[in-house]
């Protein structure tokens, strides 16, 4: 990020922004439908497939692994059980490696807040909402995370949460607007993305995705806040029900990503290419490659939560560990039965196992320990619980296998 003290309001014309849409005459707009056509469809049917227990449950695995891949797009690595680990407040004694837990749970809550329904509506697009994810995101981060160095003056400038830059910047090649002139322009992204209808919106996700990058409103944390962003779009144009996630998909195709990102900040290349200030082609390049990605995630976690094949490796995993002795006889059973009917009262869990009431509860204060099965309250129902620390036995691929 390359400063500049002279940092004002140049007048650059919103127009420069152009086009913010794909819309209704582009050339590009009948395949990006179809795949928007197709996510919805695949979207939906997946969800309708969870029973709503596990769906509870997956959307916590899921807030893990959209933090894990969305941190290390940006070069900080924390795997998941640390990640884990962090959330339970059992932080490492590596200065560094704490930092990197307390800005992983930082991320996880600002979803969690995003998931709840604390941006309803279009509420993600709007400067508002922008605001206030950087600044939930950035007042729960250390303070050594909360200083950005400028690679030329060596300058430490400190990032203060929700407040828009004040300097000039320039990202790779890309020289962003002025800070002087942020308002102007995020006052037209918020007219042009906060209205349409459901198709468009699901289009226009990737190209908001974009220009915000383009605009780069904020010292720092503006691709976190971006894929954020993008996030709380789908949840409310597919309602998700935030069990799956594109980060995933962005973070194992970076290069590309980073490519197509690049791609969109090139000037329109002729008369074929648009109407506007920037590439419509670039544009509508990165769209197919985002809702791309969007559908394969959605075919990745459908295949690993299919029933017969995740109830295989969770039973199969519950037998080595009962041949070990690291659970008691039966605890399959328990877990088979929570499976099938998505959570289990704690009374029918003796009528389960047939040994009686004593041994029953044995059996799930053994699950509890280990981690897989949880009640809201003593007397609530149990439900299963998907551990990082399990991932690769029972998720496999979600996560890496190797904890860094």
């Amino acid at each position: 990020m390359k400063a500049d003290i002279k940092a004002a309001d140049r007048g650059e014309v919103i127009a420069l922004m152009e086009p913010l849409l794909l819309g209704e005459g582009s050339r590009h707009r009948g395949p990006l439908t179809d795949l928007a056509l197709e996510l919805t469809h695949k979207s939906a049917g997946f969800r309708r497939s969870l029973p709503t227990s596990v769906l509870v449950s997956l959307a916590d695995l899921v807030r893990a692994m959209n933090c894990y891949y969305s941190n290390l797009i940006e070069g900080h690595n924390t795997h998941p059980v640390d990640i884990e680990r962090a959330l339970k407040n059992e932080y490492s004694q590596d200065a560094r490696r704490r930092d990197l837990q307390l800005e992983a749970s930082a991320h996880i809550a600002v979803q969690q807040w995003i998931d709840s329904g604390g941006l309803p509506g279009r509420g993600a697009v709007t400067i508002a909402g922008i605001r206030e994810i950087h600044r939930r995101f950035c007042e729960l981060l250390p303070e050594d995370l909360l200083w950005v160095e400028d690679p030329f003056t060596k300058e430490r400038v400190r990032v203060v949460p929700g407040e828009l830059r004040h300097r000039d910047v320039q990202v790779g090649r890309h020289t962003a607007i002025s800070a002087g002139t942020l308002t102007r322009f995020l006052e037209r992204f918020e007219a042009v993305y906060s209205h349409g209808g459901k198709t468009e919106s699901i289009i226009s996700t990737a190209a908001a995705h974009h220009r915000l990058m383009w605009m780069h409103p904020f010292p720092d944390g503006n691709g976190r806040v971006g894929r954020l962003m993008s996030h709380a779009t789908l949840l409310d144009a597919l309602d998700t029900g935030a069990v799956w996630s594109v980060a995933r998909g962005l973070a194992r195709n970076h290069a590309e990503y980073k490519r197509h990102l690049a791609d969109c900040d090139r000037p329109r290349r002729n008369d074929l290419d648009g109407r506007g200030t920037l590439s419509e082609e670039a544009l509508a390049e990165f769209t197919r490659f985002f809702l791309t990605v969007c559908i394969d995630q959605v075919t990745f976690m459908e295949g690993l939560v299919q029933p017969d094949r995740l109830r295989a490796r969770i039973l199969m995993w519950a037998d080595e560990e009962i041949r070990v002795g690291a659970l008691p006889p039966k605890a399959g059973s328990i877990l088979e039965a929570v499976l099938y009917r998505g959570e289990l009262p704690r009374g029918d869990a003796d009528a389960v196992v047939g040994t009686g009431e004593r041994q029953a509860r044995r059996i799930v204060a053994g699950l509890v320990d280990k981690g897989v099965l949880v009640s809201d309250s003593p007397r609530s129902p149990l439900r299963l619980v998907f551990p990082a620390a399990l991932a690769a036995r029972w998720m496999p691929g979600l996560f890496p296998e190797q904890i860094i």
